[in-house]
């Protein structure tokens, strides 16, 4: 790679190139037809489906920072992650309650976050690659899926992208208060979810591998100290609570709990989710269009490859982990797309040319976006599959158990279900405490913020629980605690009160009650 668009310090930045007469308003309208498609198929039926089990916990954290004393009492403010998108999501808790407002506020960030591409490719590589970019995020089924969930991932994209465009402003022209905005802006990322903290790993290779992007101190110290003040927001919150040993303790668990996927996970499932065509524009047009690559290219390579790598590695893998990868890889397809006007050879008609190699460029960015947007639609239906991959959507089943239960469990009742995915669905929905049998008794090995029941026939037979819960989801996970369960279910006489099946008939959730005598 090269690096002649990069200018030193205190050169003259060139202008860029003047608005086409005609722009202004009519220019806006392909923006807002695209941003309207994001919002179709971010808001459609959003609430078909109930909550996963992360949904449930961020949901009843917000509802706990709202007010909520129902919820407050089964979701604690301070549990695993920052705050930051919890606290907006109670917002809007406060001003309209209901799930349909909890799943519309990742949502909306999700079209902000169109918007932001639109930004960052148009800056890049110019207007028309800006809004093909804009096109393929907003109909891309890894984006549309994930922020359509109550998760941290989609609202630390949009942070994450803002973090990006700052960082190649800073590049175009090396202002020290564009770096600044990017320390302040990744500060925010990190507060979003603090996995997000591997990019300044993205960062610091690209700069690296970049000496002509200068990176003095008197412009890397604000920023880092921008970063700092920012993103220890948390931590700070957390001690002034007096909950930093549950922040510590989450951390160690991160860190040497078991692996939950293989290390081929991101591959098999990440570049299906962001569309074949897409994945495959963006990786050839690094290889076409190799003598145009720049610092562009490189900052953008940087940014997926450094989390990808990590996330590979680290034991830890969740399929909405690597989502800011979703934004570059729709500007960098868009490049490849847009530039094959300017690449393919010209037809014998001279006269045709320029129309010809438009209309192949209008095709091919038409067939790249409907290769996507086919299957995100398809994403939208509920799914009742007893075979669910965590952060693809709802847990199926789980609010309609949490609703009987609320309905007909007693003021004071106790369920025990196999695992805490299920257990924190229905304590959400049914406002009753649930425990999970999975949950380890030393808590080195479980997470801090569910608690253990050390001896489940003995609670049983105490009547300390008046319902079980199974599930087909972790039932497949964790054979041995399901036929745990499934003996208990016997020996306390067991009766089927609730049942849901999928579309085969097939049970996917069964609430049991039990009876100690």
């Amino acid at each position: 790679m090269t690096d002649r668009s990069v200018l030193p310090a205190g050169a003259p930045r060139t202008a860029p190139a003047p608005t086409p007469s005609g722009a202004g308003v009519p220019a806006a309208l392909p923006l807002a037809a695209v941003l309207l498609l994001a919002a179709g198929l971010r808001l459609w039926r959003l609430t078909a489906t109930g909550f996963n089990s992360d949904e449930a916990v961020y949901t009843g954290t917000a509802a706990s920072l709202a007010g909520d004393e129902q919820l407050g009492a089964l979701f604690p403010v301070f549990r695993a992650h920052p705050v930051l998108f919890q606290s907006l999501l109670s917002l809007a808790l406060r001003i309209h309650g209901g799930n349909g407002t909890a799943r519309a506020v990742p949502a909306l960030l999700g079209m902000a976050t169109v918007a932001v591409t639109y930004a960052l490719g148009r800056r890049l590589y110019g207007r028309a690659a800006g809004l093909v970019a804009a096109l393929l995020l907003a109909v891309m089924p890894y984006h549309v899926v994930v922020s359509r969930q109550v998760l941290l991932d989609g609202p630390m994209t949009l942070c994450a992208t803002g973090t990006l465009y700052c960082v190649v402003r800073y590049a175009e022209s090396p202002a020290p208060r564009w770096l600044m905005a990017a320390g302040g802006t990744l500060g925010l990322t990190v507060l979003a979810k603090e996995t997000s903290l591997v990019l300044l790993g993205s960062l610091y290779a690209f700069f690296a591998l970049t000496p002509a992007v200068r990176t003095r101190g008197r412009a890397l110290l604000p920023a880092l100290a921008a970063l700092a003040v920012v993103a220890l927001a948390h931590p700070l919150s957390q001690a002034v609570s007096g909950h930093a040993q549950a922040g510590g303790s989450y951390l160690l668990w991160q860190m040497f709990r078991r692996a939950n996927h293989p290390y081929d996970f991101y591959v098999r499932e990440v570049p299906w989710s962001m569309g074949p065509l897409a994945v495959l524009a963006a990786g050839a047009g690094l290889v076409w269009l190799r003598r145009e690559n720049t610092w562009r290219e490189r900052l953008l390579v940087c940014w997926v490859a450094v989390p990808a790598l990590f996330f590979t590695v680290w034991p830890v893998k969740g399929f909405q982990y690597l989502l800011p990868a979703a934004p570059v890889c729709a500007v960098l397809a868009a490049r490849t797309l847009t530039g094959l006007p300017r690449t393919l050879r010209a037809p014998a008609q001279a006269s045709r040319a320029g129309a010809v190699r438009r209309a192949v460029a209008v095709v091919a960015v038409a067939v790249v976006a409907v290769s996507l947007a086919v299957p995100a639609w398809a994403r939208i239906p509920p799914q009742t599959s007893t075979r669910f991959l965590a952060g693809t959507g709802g847990l199926p089943g789980g609010r309609e158990a949490g609703l009987w239960v609320r309905a007909h469990a007693p003021d004071g009742a106790r369920l025990l279900a196999i695992g805490p995915s299920m257990a924190n669905v229905v304590q959400y929905y049914g406002l009753r405490p649930v425990s999970a049998l999975s949950v380890s008794p030393d808590p080195a090995r479980r997470n801090p913020s569910y608690r253990a029941v050390p001896n489940p026939d003995r609670a049983l037979r105490d009547g300390d629980f008046q319902y079980l819960v199974w599930d087909a989801y972790t039932a497949r996970r964790t054979p041995f605690f399901t036929a745990q369960l499934e003996r208990l279910t016997v020996r306390y006489h067991g009766a089927a009160v609730f049942r849901v099946n999928d579309v085969r008939g097939d049970p996917v959730v069964v609430v049991y009650r039990v009876r100690a005598s």
